[in-house]
């Protein structure tokens, strides 16, 4: 069989890589597969720039159109990211009949139907492995080996800026600010990072896996989504002296047919696995009802794993080319027909154990007054943590909190009623807490 032809849309960094490994270990590929693949064209607006690989002349070009229209070129990786223009991008690829690589979460997250349908109508598959971690291969188990599963839970640490983060602020002591400064210098976080810091990238990948694990349709903008900013180091030390570390969780469950979908820092028990996964590491926690839990662990984002995903997906498609059939799966691992629209459970629903930390003036009654209220509320205390100043009873000083399981809406009524008395000298912070993730 003649070399499969391939059209790479982006070369960026990612692209770069991808470009590297399938020069590097084109043997290796060609063993495994019985046939090469060959990036035939290229195209960027910068067909300039050195990006460290060697380009025959003409594979690098400036107009797409060349992509879409080349016969030859059976399967388009896009690799520009975003909405727009890569959504027309791959909608007039499908249109073409050619097989779809990204590694685009947000396109996905938002536009996944739409794509997903004019896949099915033009018989050819949409492939997204890196999307999801990094080279870490979960989609592909999930859609694979493990597709035999009804899934419970997909909960996991998908995204590496707000765990590295995170780690060395737990290791360290530090502030928020502060190791934000030092993940932009080391180029862990990107000059504006709100996508990272605030979940957005996380809920873009929650949304991705609760549709492969559930089978359901979800709205992006239903997802809870609440990112690390105002996680301060006095936080981390308090879930600390609880037994606990915070991490920035994706959250998907099911339940009585209804799917909660949530991304939030999360107190997680320090005897955990997902607690040890630090720095800018990734891991996802699956849960089947007869492969039980497994958990994928690897580096979530990079030129190298990232590549190693996107070129892992073209070889799986050069088998279904040379098997002779122009689809083999539907892109959710469901048949088309087959994914619901299963309804959200409000996050006022969920039921969690929670940490509340008041900074409150110290004076006699001011225990009594924040007991009584999540008392009214049906919220009853497990542990509690108070410090206490000598030199001035007006001097705030933070009450430290660990609830029973209690409803989220409870929560939040009582701390809007905790909040507006005259002892409380900040808003309450509150962080919630997993801790049957066995």
């Amino acid at each position: 069989m003649s070399d499969i032809k391939v059209g790479l849309i982006g070369f960026g960094n990612i692209g770069a890589g991808v470009v590297r490994l399938l020069q590097e270990n084109a043997d290796v590929i060609r063993n495994k597969v019985g046939t090469g693949i060959t990036l035939k064209k290229i195209a960027d607006l910068d067909i300039t720039s050195d990006r460290g690989v060697t380009i025959a002349p003409g594979v690098l070009i400036n107009d797409v159109n060349e992509i879409f229209d080349d016969p030859e070129i059976s399967v388009v990786i896009e690799l520009i990211g975003g909405y727009e223009p890569a959504k027309s991008f791959v909608l007039k690829a499908i249109e073409k009949g050619k097989h779809i690589v990204t590694a685009n979460k947000a396109l996905l997250a938002l536009h996944g139907d739409e794509i997903y349908a004019a896949a099915a109508r033009k018989g050819v598959e949409v492939q997204f492995e890196a999307a999801v971690g990094g080279g870490i291969p979960v989609l592909t188990a999930i859609k694979g080996n493990m597709a035999a599963n009804n899934f419970g839970s997909v909960i996991g640490i998908m995204n590496g800026t707000c765990n590295y983060i995170l780690t060395r602020m737990t290791q360290e002591g530090a502030d928020f600010a502060d190791m934000l400064k030092v993940a932009q210098q080391l180029g862990y976080a990107e000059p504006d990072p709100t996508f990272d810091i605030e979940g957005v990238d996380t809920a873009h990948k929650l949304a991705i896996l609760i549709s492969l694990c559930f089978g359901t349709k979800i709205d992006f903008n239903s997802i809870y989504t609440e990112g690390i900013s105002r996680i301060s180091g006095l936080d981390v030390k308090f879930a600390n002296d609880f037994g606990y570390r915070i991490k920035l969780l994706a959250i998907g469950k099911i339940s009585e047919g209804h799917v909660e979908a949530r991304v939030h820092p999360t107190m997680i028990p320090l005897h955990n696995p997902l607690s040890e996964v630090n720095g800018v590491f990734n891991a996802i926690r699956l849960t089947g009802d007869f492969v039980g839990p497994v958990m994928f662990y690897g580096r979530g984002a990079g030129q190298n794993p990232t590549a190693s995903a996107i070129v892992g997906d073209l070889i799986g498609l050069a088998r279904t080319m040379q098997a002779g059939a122009g689809r083999r799966m539907a892109p959710l691992g469901f048949l088309d027909g087959e994914v619901k629209t299963l309804p959200l459970k409000p996050m006022a629903n969920i039921v969690s154990k929670y940490m509340l930390r008041f900074s409150a003036l110290d004076k006699p009654g001011v225990l009594a007054s924040i007991a009584g209220s999540l008392g009214n509320h049906g919220i009853s205390i497990e542990s509690m943590v108070q410090t206490t100043h000598q030199d001035s009873d007006a001097t705030p000083v933070p009450i430290v909190i660990k609830t029973h399981e209690a409803c989220e809406g409870s929560i939040q009524e009582a701390l809007e009623e905790i909040n507006r008395l005259a002892i409380i000298c900040e808003q309450t912070v509150f962080i919630r807490i997993e801790d049957n993730l066995e």
